[in-house]
């Protein structure tokens, strides 16, 4: 059951002041007839039904029509109110209310016919004003259902807008979580590498613990960098902060190496790369973060062993990243206790930058793959 719709105070004083006016005028024209005290009694009850059509449009509009067939008075109040139906109800049940009026007012001329006009035109006048009447207000009604449809899709634009941010916001804390685990995984790999000789070597020279200490003071920090760079994309750069550093790529693999070399862990590189200066640098940084965890995992889980890396590839062709050593001995702890979600963090990151990758053990030793795509 639909709610009866409370008008607007405004348009209760505008339809009082409106019919009262239009409805004294047509009293007043009425005033040297016999049947002027009628007249008067359906004057008031007019503009009562004329005020119902603001609650209920189609039963004003009918009392309306109706007392319309009894004075000419009541005419204001039928027509505002076939208005109100047109406005506010469906197309048929506006046309059965018009034409409805127009049989009052044929009855009306028939009963009361007025001197100055004959009754063809009469009727003629009717028909014309009760059809304008049904036009405006399909058109009102049309415009106002137009608004209604046009707020709406509006709003629901502006729900899949905020849906689509929050999805995109969500996105980033994923891309940033893997950015922290690649960074920081690798520097603290590195620092707990020299933790444990320190922990093993206790008899080692002043000078080496010097060294070793000095390493995992340098990779701390660096660590602790790496990491501000990582924080400072939650948030955007004040004025006075400079801007960071550009996420490192192949071009950054030496300085790769040299850390894990400098911790211990023999590394060899071969490459067969054509024209690097074209490789995107989306895929050149995915391809940096491939070796970057090769080296980790190798350094948690096969400390000591040999690395070989290799990266291949030519425009046009995918960019194989492999990187392989040596399984650890059988019993053998890790170095550092990693969270398990490395490979699939990684395995996230090449899928995205659309590539494959693919590790496994094979022949007593393990394998990191990687295939990228590298536009001709």
């Amino acid at each position: 059951m639909s709610q009866i719709r409370s008008p607007h105070p405004y348009a209760v004083a505008g339809v009082l002041l409106g019919m009262g006016a239009l409805t004294a005028v047509g009293l007043w024209g009425q005033s040297g007839r016999s049947t002027w005290w009628l007249d008067a009694a359906i004057a008031v009850v007019s503009v009562a039904a004329a005020l119902a059509t603001l609650w209920w449009p189609v039963h004003g509009a009918l009392a309306a029509t109706l007392l319309a067939v009894l004075s000419p008075v009541a005419t204001p109040a039928a027509t505002a109110g076939a208005l109100q139906v047109a406005q506010r109800k469906k197309f048929p049940v506006a046309a059965a209310v018009a034409g409805a009026g127009m049989a009052a007012h044929l009855a009306q001329g028939l009963w009361r016919p007025n001197s100055g006009i004959s009754l063809s035109w009469w009727l003629l006048l009717i028909c014309a004003a009760y059809g304008a009447l049904l036009g405006w207000g399909a058109l009102a009604r049309s415009r106002r259902a137009l608004l209604v449809s046009l707020r709406e899709r509006a709003h629901r634009a502006e729900a899949e807008q905020g849906r689509r941010v929050a999805e995109a916001r969500m996105a980033e804390r994923h891309r940033l979580a893997r950015e922290m685990h690649d960074v920081l995984a690798h520097r603290l790999s590195l620092v707990a590498t020299h933790a444990g000789a320190l922990e093993y070597r206790p008899d080692s020279s002043p000078d080496q613990l010097a060294r070793a200490a000095g390493v995992i003071r340098t990779g701390v920090h660096q660590a602790l960098e790496e990491l501000r760079q990582v924080i400072g994309l939650l948030r955007e750069p004040s004025d006075d902060e400079g801007e960071l550093e550009p996420w490192p790529g192949l071009a950054d693999l030496p300085g790769l190496l040299a850390e894990a070399r400098g911790a211990g862990q023999p590394v060899r590189l071969t490459e067969e790369i054509t024209d690097a200066a074209t490789l995107p640098p989306s895929v050149s940084r995915t391809a940096y973060r491939v070796v970057q965890e090769g080296l980790t995992n190798a350094r948690k889980h096969a400390s000591g062993q040999p690395v070989e890396v290799l990266l291949a590839g030519a425009p046009g062709t995918p960019l194989l990243i492999d990187v392989r050593n040596p399984l650890p001995p059988a019993g053998a702890e890790p170095v550092a206790a990693g969270s398990g979600l490395g490979l699939v963090g990684l395995t996230e990151r090449v899928r995205l930058a659309g590539g494959h990758l693919d590790h496994h053990d094979t022949g007593g030793e393990f394998r990191l793959q990687a295939r990228l795509p590298w536009p001709a």
